[in-house]
């Protein structure tokens, strides 16, 4: 961290707090940070693609946030992904794209160019509009005499249809340097309409030339790798990094994703405009605004999504005919503060407060908004971090984790009351980050056992993140007996895949044997369903 530190310093000297905190978006004025596509004649110039003399497609292609009449696809220039220019020169590149019904791309329905901008490090979104409701497509970029991966997508079904069936997969925190991405090779495989990431897509912590757990005996990563990442070159070549995994590669080709982020995008267990360590809050302000606009360039997002500065709106709606809505959360940028530190604690009077949240005013009364015109079967809430009461042990002296939604309780039971309020029968929140698969029914009251069940709570296990893990870790005893909520606990590594009918869900949590080794094999640890009309989680 310290020899990136003066870089942020001087920056930050330059800008001014105050001219920082009342103008966020004077972000962009940095080039190290923010710098943005010229017009014009202005613009760099642009490069002969026949002179690009090795593959630029290493880091695949990708696709997101379906809608029934367009997708977005992605992918970015990188001939040499782990050096800090990847190979390229500071020139635009123009990339032609095509859009088919076929794999074999005898039935284009679109095609067009795109521009790949050094500004944005070589990275291209595609907006594909007009197409057909809930049909799958296949897609590929070309640029020179190069050809990329063939990519498949899928449509959202038309709104108001009838669709009979929607088949997710959760995935969230992947620490490179944990372990290999075995679980998205068995991921590609499966039969998916979409996969939802829920945070912590990368780590901003140092990797060794080993790729530390993983061991590696056939290659040297870069000494870049082996520091924290700060500035905006270096969350660049992190992305590079994991995304030249061969497994998540093969994982965006086969389906379209949604993503959300969670604290390691840009820096552990940070608040908001809080960091994690005492640095002044323009100084962390400006590594945010690099993190942030290193993640809009590596992932299928939307143009409303595009950072300005260290500001990003990354929370959205996604529907799916009648039978889900997809009410996507931020629980980052706009949090107070955790109460008394990020860690366990007790609770106590300061974390109960009502004016603390977890997503900020504006957010909390868009999704409350959003739920009075649901008209949709399953009202499903994609987040990062455990939403219902976790207390570590069954004894009077529990703590609760001050980085969940256990640090703000008013927060929580005012999203809990709005559903109830808005007549949602079928909530489902969704998260990652505690690198274990939990099962939850959520309670109206989580003092009372007894007490109404009003949803379920499905918490995907880490793709790396913990190393190989264990299917009884060992706090499970303290953890089940603690929380008579709590159907489920696991603590491998792996994804689960939901699959939302007509009349019920059925949720199927699977792990992997381990991922510091490669080839690890695939197990259904377990198997639930929620009925439509009557929440709570019972075995398969």
């Amino acid at each position: 961290m310290n020899s990136h530190q003066p870089e942020l310093r001087a920056a930050a000297r330059r800008l001014g707090r105050r001219h920082f905190l009342t103008l966020t978006a004077a972000a962009a004025a940095l080039a190290f940070a923010t710098d943005l596509p010229a017009a014009g004649a202005a613009s760099v110039p642009e490069l002969d693609a026949r002179k690009i003399a090795e593959n630029p497609f290493t880091l695949g292609v990708a696709s997101g946030d379906p809608l029934p009449e367009s997708v977005l696809l992605w992918t970015r220039l990188a001939p040499r992904p782990l050096e800090p220019d990847s190979g390229l020169p500071e020139k635009r590149v123009v990339v032609t794209w095509e859009l088919a019904r076929d794999e074999t791309f005898l039935r284009i329905v679109r095609s067009g160019t795109a521009t790949a901008h050094p500004e944005f490090d070589h990275a291209v979104h595609v907006k594909v509009a007009g197409l057909a409701p809930g049909r799958p497509y296949y897609y590929r970029f070309r640029t020179g005499t190069w050809d990329s991966p063939v990519g498949r997508t899928r449509t959202a079904p038309a709104p108001g249809a009838a669709s009979s069936r929607l088949k997710l997969a959760a995935v969230a925190c992947q620490a490179y340097h944990h372990g290999y991405f075995t679980s998205y090779r068995h991921l590609a495989g499966e039969d998916l309409d979409l996969v939802v990431h829920l945070g912590d897509y990368l780590y901003e912590y140092a990797v060794d030339s080993a790729g530390g757990s993983r061991e590696y005996t056939d290659r040297l990563l870069p000494a870049h790798f082996n520091r924290e990442a700060m500035t905006l070159a270096d969350y660049r070549l992190r992305y590079a990094l994991y995304k030249s995994d061969p497994d998540l590669i093969a994982a965006h080709a086969a389906h379209p994703f949604a993503v959300t982020w969670d604290d390691h995008e840009t820096e552990n267990n940070y608040a908001g405009a809080t960091p994690e360590n005492s640095v002044p809050p323009e100084e962390f302000l400006l590594r945010r605004a690099a993190a942030y606009r290193a993640y809009w360039e590596n992932q299928p997002l939307r143009a409303p999504q595009q950072p300005r500065g260290p500001d990003m709106r990354l929370y959205r709606r996604l529907h799916f005919g009648q039978l889900a809505q997809f009410d996507i959360l931020d629980t980052r940028q706009y949090r107070s503060e955790q109460a008394r530190g990020d860690g366990w604690q007790k609770a106590r009077p300061d974390s109960k407060a009502p004016s603390r949240t977890i997503t900020g005013k504006r957010q909390e009364r868009w999704l409350l908004d959003g739920w009075k015109d649901s008209s949709a079967t399953w009202n499903v809430v994609p987040q990062q971090v455990t939403f219902a009461q976790r207390r570590d042990k069954p004894t009077a002296d529990f703590k609760l984790s001050m980085d969940a939604w256990d640090g703000y309780p008013a927060s929580r039971q005012r999203i809990l009351d709005g559903a109830e309020a808005a007549g949602i029968k079928n909530l489902m929140v969704l998260d990652g980050d505690a690198h274990v698969g939990y099962g939850f029914d959520l309670k109206k009251d989580f003092q009372d056992p007894a007490s109404r069940t009003i949803g379920t709570e499905i918490s995907t296990t880490s793709v790396a993140s913990g190393r190989d893990g264990a299917d009884k870790p060992a706090n499970w005893d303290d953890l089940i007996q603690a929380n008579p909520h709590l159907k489920f606990y696991n603590g491998r590594r792996g994804y689960t895949v939901i699959t939302l009918g007509t009349d019920r869900a059925r949720v199927d949590f699977k792990t992997v044997s381990g991922v510091t080794k490669p080839g690890g094999t695939l197990t259904t640890a377990a198997s639930f369903v929620t009925e439509a009309g009557r929440a709570g989680l019972t075995p398969a």
